[in-house]
């Protein structure tokens, strides 16, 4: 009965996505069914990792990601895992074939958020962002394309860019969680004790600039997954605009979010947008 165990396999890696990421779950809602599922499984995987090293302070990290490691590599050898969400992105990983090189990219990015407190250089920083957030991108758009490898080709340096993009949002809306409770400062040369309007506005144009690139990409990405990183896309923008218009103190003291009713508006333009096919 390995189809059964996969189905509550897949569910789990639903659950797990509505549970940490009410808004990423109502863009994954947006693309077409036949790879819904692959992307809540590649989500699933990430956001396990990613909770390791951020969240689990009561535990050893380093065991406890040394763990999930193995099992990680036994799931990809073996087909199948006893952990649902392994079990799940085994699944997904050799259906689309995604490389190996992009899964240990990621570890290797989450493996650093054990130990690294500081990236002084630029080289560091994109490094990171790389491997904890290009490759997730490029993970997705191998699903996006299902097998087209002129499509993944022709893609891979907008999807990479919004990954980049959406990271970048991230950084700056967690900034006063990842100072203060993690001790992290991941934008090179920038003193958050001291966070000023100029740098602040530097950052923001960094990230404007990836997320043009990354609109490039979805404009030409299938119809089963324009309307769903479209989305995604819209709300990010949104709530890098709400970051622009708050002041850089505020920005340290507090965490910037987009309010569900603001949500669902943007949703309902989105839809519109899509069926217009003004995109």
């Amino acid at each position: 009965m390995k189809a059964l165990f996969d189905q509550i396999s897949f569910e789990c890696s639903r659950n797990v996505t509505k549970a940490y990421s009410t808004s990423f779950a109502s863009a994954v809602r947006m693309l077409a069914p036949s790879i819904r599922q692959d992307i809540y499984n590649i989500y699933a995987f990430v956001r396990f990792a990613d909770e390791i090293v951020d969240t689990f302070h009561d535990y050893d990290k380093e065991a406890l990601f040394g763990f999930f490691e193995d099992d990680l590599q036994k799931a990809l050898d073996n087909k199948i895992s006893l952990n649902p969400v392994l079990n799940s992105f085994q699944t997904t990983v050799h259906k689309y074939a995604i490389p190996k090189s992009m899964i240990d990219a990621f570890m290797k990015s989450m493996k650093q958020d054990l130990y690294k407190k500081e990236y002084t250089t630029f080289d560091e920083y994109s490094d990171y962002i790389y491997g904890s957030a290009d490759v997730v991108g490029l993970m997705c758009l191998k699903v996006f394309v299902k097998g087209n490898d002129a499509k993944y080709e022709e893609l891979k340096h907008s999807a990479m860019r919004l990954g980049s993009a959406f990271q970048k949002v991230n950084f700056l809306r967690d900034l006063k969680a990842d100072f203060e409770e993690l001790n992290r400062t991941y934008f090179p040369n920038t003193d958050l004790t001291c966070l000023n309007e100029e740098t602040k506005q530097q950052i923001i144009t960094e990230i404007e600039a990836d997320f043009e690139a990354g609109f490039k990409g979805i404009l030409k990405l299938p119809m089963e997954a324009k309307f769903g990183v479209y989305t995604a896309y819209v709300y990010y923008k949104k709530l890098l605009s709400k970051l622009k218009k708050t002041p850089s103190l505020e920005i340290k003291n507090t965490r910037i979010r987009v309010p569900d009713y603001e949500k669902v508006g943007l949703l309902a333009n989105c839809y519109l947008k899509y069926h217009l096919n003004l995109l």
